[in-house]
């Protein structure tokens, strides 16, 4: 799937392209899924223009799971037939994960959980590498209390999950409809909205030690229920750096998706999986994708044969 310009999701369309080149120290994936995130459908309305280099016409998407198809000069790493999953961006736009085939390099790519179907670590990527870097940021030890704003996303749940397995009691802020959900993974469920500086006041009397940010425009209600010494982090909101915080954004590290995937396969870790669409339906996926509230991550399934 490509696009040739900066639009909708209606400038998607299936294309026919070479077969990726695979360069040293690299690998071709066939592709088995790709994970659907906010930031394709964002970059491909020109969100990251100001950022990133673009060269269309473009194949979106940053999220892979598949089966090691080649393996270039020099990696040791991988054989053909590895089944890996990767998060695939690069430092600029262009040969991305909705295709057939796509060429990563190996300090990308990590083994696939295997306790995850292809769909699950397809979605583990990007939202489990967000999740687990901003906590690692804000240097959780057991015990602390943790507040997740927007713990029913595709972040938010990893992030619960990765919290209770430190030790960690975590509040995490969704609908009322998810709360289910959110309680299964070992969160305190809050609704967000007006109020929620009282509500979560109400279970943290004293203030939370930390709080991570995965929605965007809340900033003061993260301030007004810190502990004195409380840690924040944003992955929405630049203006937490200049409140004392963090604003994190993500890096490409094969060795912390691996840490993800032993968690996953010690059964500590599991990816919602809300719905899949077949390759060729990538623009419906987009729509799907903007429309939010979906439970869990959407994702895309290879082309027919």
């Amino acid at each position: 799937m490509t696009y040739a310009r900066y639009g909708g999701p209606e400038v998607l369309e299936p294309t026919e392209v070479p077969t990726p080149k695979v360069p040293p120290g690299s690998v071709l994936i066939r592709v088995r899924a790709a994970g659907v995130n906010p930031v394709d459908w964002k970059i491909m309305a020109g969100g990251l223009d100001r950022l990133m280099d673009v060269h269309f016409p473009v194949i979106p998407g940053w999220d892979v799971a598949g089966t090691v198809e080649a393996v270039g000069f020099d990696t040791p790493e991988f054989s053909p037939g590895d089944e890996v999953c990767a998060y695939g961006r690069r430092d600029s736009v262009g040969g991305g994960t909705f295709a057939e085939l796509v060429a990563l390099p190996v300090h990308m790519v990590a083994p696939k959980p295997r306790s995850l179907s292809w769909e699950q670590a397809a979605g583990l990527p990007l939202a489990g590498m967000t999740a687990q870097r901003t906590l690692d940021r804000l240097r959780l030890r057991a015990g602390e209390t943790l507040l997740v704003h927007n713990g029913a996303g595709g972040v938010g749940r990893i992030a619960v999950q990765l919290g209770v397995d430190r030790g960690v009691r975590v509040i995490a802020t969704a609908s009322v409809r998810h709360h289910g959900r959110l309680r299964g993974l070992g969160a305190e469920p809050v609704e967000y909205g007006d109020g929620l500086v009282r509500r979560v006041r109400s279970l943290a009397p004293d203030g939370v030690d930390a709080a991570a940010d995965f929605v965007g425009g809340v900033l003061a209600d993260t301030l007004a229920v810190l502990r004195d010494g409380g840690r924040h982090a944003s992955i929405a909101d630049p203006g937490a750096a200049e409140q004392h915080g963090s604003y994190i954004w993500v890096r490409p590290d094969a060795r912390e998706l691996h840490r993800l995937g032993i968690l996953a396969d010690a059964g500590k870790l599991t990816v919602d999986v809300a719905r899949t669409f077949p390759m060729e339906q990538a623009a419906d996926a987009f729509r799907a994708s903007m429309e939010g509230h979906a439970d869990g991550k959407i994702v895309l399934t290879p082309f027919p044969a």
